[in-house]
């Protein structure tokens, strides 16, 4: 079965303490969900149009496990505290 990925693209970070108050508890909520973080940063460089923009890239086994993972009370937690911290863009992605 191919893996899964969640990927982040944030547009803009617009409270840097919000963002860090989301990082202490989506971290270990991801982990206890099973993801694994591949991808955590901005670029090192963009082409075609691309954006400067910090993005994250993290593994797990299925999408059931993703999904379960950003729905969860932990996760959610973690989105309280984010509030409009950041406009982002949240997929999951089915690997090949």
């Amino acid at each position: 079965m191919p893996k899964v990925y969640w990927v982040n693209a944030y547009r803009a970070v617009n409270n840097p303490d919000k963002l860090a108050a989301y990082a202490k508890l989506a971290g270990p909520a991801i982990a206890a969900g099973g993801g694994r973080f591949l991808v955590r940063g901005e670029p090192a460089k963009v082409y075609e149009n691309g954006l400067m923009l910090r993005t994250v890239l993290i593994e797990f086994d299925s999408v059931a496990q993703a999904i379960a993972t950003h729905d969860s009370p932990a996760y959610q937690a973690a989105l309280v505290a984010l509030g409009n911290g950041a406009e982002r863009d949240i997929r999951i992605i089915e690997g090949l």
